[in-house]
């Protein structure tokens, strides 16, 4: 079998997100006997050769996991262009995020930097796309997950090793067990390793005598480095740079097909801002993820060893357009010079929080609101625009629907909330009727207070009102 690459084309950094929206198929049954019976067989394998027995019975898994196949085999209706996938992983609050671990490990990087020859901000690319800066590792049991999809449905081999590797890494004892949790497809640490490529190229970087990716983040980083570097990372070098095509200019996107700087130059080509190309590219291959019309860019091999982390070119614009934002330590703007050819470009992370709260106050049950735009509030979306006469009602999330359910701030779905605030001034005759409803604006939990909830038809909402005057409603279960 071809080795995979760290997270390999089954995404686990998008596994993270991916398995909360696998609604779309019931979860499998799993014979248990059956499990049981595997898991006999592979402890006595070639593959667990080196694994003690009693560290392979003390996380034998008592059931398997269905979930994890029920991810395996989700197929999503729906497709992110580009300009939605990088909207959501480069924002304006992962920019900020990204500049202030730039300031606090500043040291750490400083000698990393040294050891491996890997830009700071590259390697921070990585992390803020992988973990977002360690604020979201994973938390599927990696024994359960690993064990089930060694046992059940298809490449079955390639897990089988990979949950060999997972025991022999708590056997060494360099990570915790209780801390071995990750994505469903067996990624996990602040940079989202598999098990596999910790053994090789893992380090212990504090000092510590443990190679630990959850909990040390110079051992994250420093391992993060030391993987680029074997992947050919080239030092001093930057990643590439968007660029402009002369009018009338015509080309594959090809990014394997690196030519010299001189030739590109030959060829018209400039910055995007118009200045002349420079020659700190030793070589590099054009890049149009969204066709001519979008923004260009010319990419070298340091794009090539982020694009070897997940094998995604859009992954990999993710990794370096962070990086350049990190290096000019400017959120302000998140978007290339050059737009992406759609009236309907994608939003943020707060943007989408937005969208589902507005949701949520218009009576859609489409459960926390955390930015990750998956099944159920795309359904939810469905619904609103067809309800509303927006067509198509495709049920995507961008800046025309935002603009739309959220505007400036004006009331979503306004005659069934108007019957909802009604009964709920009904039943709270202590609040305040100058107050408006609902608002996407949500105060943090220390500033609420709530009213009794009112009941329209088997619906139930509460009346939540923030210190500051906003008001929102909050469909809640009986008996809450």
């Amino acid at each position: 079998m071809k080795p995979m690459t760290l997270c390999s084309s089954l995404l686990a950094v998008a596994g993270l997100s991916f398995a909360a929206t696998a609604q779309a198929a019931d979860a499998p049954n799993l014979s248990n006997s059956e499990f049981q019976q595997c898991l006999n067989t592979l402890k006595n394998s070639a593959q667990f050769r080196g694994i003690s027995d009693s560290t392979f019975e003390r996380y034998r898994p008592s059931a398997p996991d269905p979930s994890v196949i029920q991810s395996l085999n989700y197929q999503p209706e729906f497709q992110k262009d580009v300009w939605d996938y990088l909207s959501s992983l480069v924002d304006k609050e992962r920019v900020e995020d990204g500049i202030r671990a730039k300031q606090q490990w500043s040291g750490v990087l400083r000698q990393i930097n040294s050891r491996y020859g890997v830009k700071p901000e590259h390697v921070l690319g990585v992390w803020g796309v992988e973990s977002n800066f360690g604020q979201t590792l994973g938390k599927k049991p990696l024994f359960e997950s690993l064990a089930t999809l060694s046992c059940f449905d298809r490449r079955q081999s390639y897990f089988r090793g990979e949950f060999a590797n997972a025991l022999k890494i708590v056997q060494n004892g360099d990570i915790n067990a209780s801390d071995m949790t990750g994505s469903w497809a067996g990624a996990f640490g602040q940079t989202q390793f598999m098990p596999s490529t910790f053994l090789e190229l893992a380090v212990d970087f504090d000092g510590d005598g443990r190679r630990d990716l959850v909990n040390s983040v110079p051992d994250a980083l420093a391992s993060t480095a030391n993987f680029l570097a074997k992947r050919g990372y080239k030092s001093g070098e930057p990643w590439g740079y968007e660029v402009k095509l002369p009018s009338g200019y015509w080309a594959a996107s090809n990014r394997k097909d690196k030519k010299s700087m001189s030739h590109w130059r030959d060829q018209g080509l400039t910055l995007a801002n118009g200045s002349p190309l420079p020659y700190d590219l030793s070589s590099a291959g054009l890049l149009l993820p969204a066709g001519k019309d979008g923004p260009a860019f010319l990419v070298g091999k340091n794009f090539d060893t982020f694009y070897s982390y997940n094998a995604s070119e859009s992954y990999a614009l993710a990794i370096a357009h962070l990086s350049d934002l990190i290096t000019r330590e400017d959120s302000s703007k998140t978007d290339f010079i050059t737009a992406w050819p759609t009236d309907d470009p994608g939003i943020s992370r707060q943007e989408s929080k937005d969208i589902q709260q507005a949701l949520l106050n218009a009576g859609y049950d489409i459960g926390a609101v955390d930015g990750i735009i998956g099944d159920n509030t795309r359904n939810a979306i469905k619904d609103y625009q067809s309800s509303h006469g927006i067509f198509p009602a495709d049920g995507r999330a961008g800046k025309k629907f935002y603009n739309q359910i959220v505007g400036q701030n004006k009331p979503v779905a306004s005659t069934t909330n108007d019957r909802i605030g009604q009964l709920i001034q009904q039943q709270s005759p202590k609040a305040n009727p100058t107050q408006s409803y609902p608002s996407t604006t949500y105060p943090s939990r220390s500033q609420i207070t709530t009213q009794p909830a009112a009941k329209v038809g088997n619906v139930r909402y509460r009346r939540e009102a923030g210190t500051d005057g906003v008001v929102r409603l909050v469909r809640v279960d009986e008996g809450q």
